[in-house]
């Protein structure tokens, strides 16, 4: 019975933040990891592990969403495929560097409290509308390495596909929204790919993994939610252009700031 209700609550998070990433261009880690926390600790595992064990997962299912997004943008010409080349290099470095270094050392309850700040201030930006002013050209080759390390970094400690610090980048060099968006979905697969061996390799050496992992990746989460998501991704994309998507994404901060508030507890009692 408990398999069968584990399996419903992965269908159901799949569904749902497939459907948002759709909709609101929103990767799904920052759904998926408070949620995955939740299922893993109620599943028994402390906390320290939990965590780190959902924002791993949740950025592994990005790999597979990234790909079906992208796709779709590409069909209506909006990557622009010249900045994702610029700054994927610095990417994979920053990536690696996360997830392989610095995640490793920190202690989950350290991610959680990471985790809530970034989502606190995603959401209040999401909240106020804020886009920055394209006030500035594209950065030569090296400006780009160093922005896409900046942008990998981050996206690894938090499990995100990188949108939030990658969109309004772009933006204020001049990129589009739309296309800025479009080349943030792209940008999202060599950011998922890197963190995720980085968190497979990381986490090959930890004790009391659940069964079905590879490193800090829990196979069984990873399979279902990407196979859903990957099936609500587009009708959530289609949904977008018949519903506001403005009203929307400020009522969606309000669940953001819920969700960080279940992370910021975690982190600072430890679950208990």
């Amino acid at each position: 019975m408990a398999e069968i209700t584990l399996f419903i609550e992965l269908v159901a998070l799949g569904l749902f933040s497939g459907f948002l990433a759709g909709l609101l261009g929103i990767g799904g880690g920052m759904v998926m990891s408070p949620f995955l926390t939740m299922i893993l600790t109620h599943r028994g595992l402390d906390t320290d592990l939990a965590v780190k064990m959902a924002i791993a997962t949740a950025m592994s299912t990005i790999m597979f969403t990234s790909l079906s997004s992208v796709r779709a943008h590409h069909q209506r010409g909006a990557v622009r495929w010249s900045v994702v080349k610029g700054i994927a290099p610095g990417i994979v470095i920053g990536g690696a560097f996360a997830s392989i270094g610095v995640f490793a050392v920190l202690k989950g309850t350290v991610l959680a409290l990471v985790f809530a700040g970034f989502v606190f201030f995603s959401a209040t930006q999401m909240l106020l509308d804020k886009k920055p002013r394209p006030t500035r050209q594209m950065p030569s080759t090296a400006g780009q390495v160093a922005a896409g390390s900046v942008i990998g970094f981050v996206s690894g400690l938090v499990g995100a596909g990188g949108g939030f610090i990658s969109v309004p980048f772009m933006v204020a060099h001049n990129i589009p929204m739309l296309q800025a968006v479009a080349t943030s979905a792209a940008l999202g697969f060599p950011i998922a790919l890197s963190n995720t061996i980085g968190f497979v390799i990381s986490g090959t050496s930890v004790h009391n993994l659940p069964p079905f992992s590879l490193g800090y990746v829990w196979l069984p989460a990873l399979l279902t939610i990407a196979s859903c998501s990957v099936l609500t991704a587009p009708i959530g994309a289609s949904t977008a252009h018949r519903l506001p998507v403005a009203q929307l994404k400020r009522a969606f901060a309000f669940v953001l700031y819920l969700l960080a508030s279940y992370m910021l507890y975690k982190g600072l009692f430890n679950g208990h």
